[in-house]
């Protein structure tokens, strides 16, 4: 009952905005998906937001979160981090493709991908450009900032961390969001603190913030369904609160970060 309310939360905050939404084939080999509103002035230039999705790829559900921030105003692109729009509901598969850029370059590189075509878009002010991920996405964004990317901010949703290296906290510009679950197996405590200690050390400007109850992937409406398809219940799961809270303080941080008002559910 609570994903069907979310997926109708959804379609409310969509079809009140005149949406549009295309695939976006860029670097010769990426297919994202670019989704924003059509009803603002040709010439207003609108915050952009890259979203890069979790390890199974583009899906309906990293499109559906697209389609959310583009009826709060925003231009947003869903990054395809493997090429091709290569996507899986197999874990075994999702962690082979991901663990391909895990530690690589590449991770940063693929994330760069796509916030270089929303900037080619046209349709962005590019003082007002945030990277969003979700787990395995939530890392990109991490090492996206870390390679210095010209972003105002970042968000992690349940995002695997990645400490930055001494070097690194000297590349980071924007500010930092992470969204954690507070009994989510795959982040300890002891990772977490190590992670803060270390943006401590480099004076970043973040927050991190715990959701009581929450598995990994707890946004995501699937992750329930998923967990049983893929051997992994008590490690992943959807959390309403979780999801609605974490999302509501991302819109806060983008008012921060972009200097307005973003709206939309």
């Amino acid at each position: 009952m609570k994903n069907i309310l979310l997926l109708i939360l959804i379609m409310a905050a969509t079809a009140s905005a005149d949406i549009v939404t295309k695939p976006l084939e860029y670097d010769s080999r990426f297919k994202g998906f670019l989704a924003y509103d059509s009803s603002a002035s040709p010439d207003a230039k609108r915050p952009g937001v890259l979203v890069i999705p979790e390890w199974w790829g583009v899906n309906d559900y990293i499109e559906g979160r697209a389609k959310q921030l583009a009826a709060m105003g925003c231009v947003a692109l869903v990054a395809d981090m493997y090429g091709g729009g290569i996507n899986t509901t197999d874990a075994a598969k999702a962690k082979e493709l991901a663990g391909a850029l895990y530690g690589t370059p590449d991770l940063a590189g693929h994330a760069q991908a796509g916030l270089d075509a929303l900037l080619k878009t046209g349709l962005v002010d590019p003082a007002k450009v945030a990277a969003i991920g979700f787990c395995f996405g939530g890392s990109a964004c991490q090492a996206l900032a870390y390679a210095g990317a010209p972003l105002a901010g970042i968000v992690s949703f349940h995002g695997g961390l990645i400490p930055p290296s001494p070097d690194a906290l000297k590349t980071i510009h924007c500010k930092i969001l992470m969204l954690n679950g507070a009994i989510d197996p795959m982040i300890k405590p002891d990772a977490v603190a190590a992670f803060m200690k270390t943006l401590d050390t480099g004076h970043i400007d973040y927050q991190f913030i715990n959701y009581s109850g929450a598995l990994h992937a707890f946004t995501n409406p699937n992750a329930d369904a998923m967990a049983k398809k893929n051997n992994m219940v008590g490690m992943i799961g959807y959390n309403e609160t979780a999801a609605r809270r974490s999302w509501a303080q991302m819109q806060i941080f983008f008012n921060e970060i972009f200097g307005g008002k973003t709206g939309g559910n």
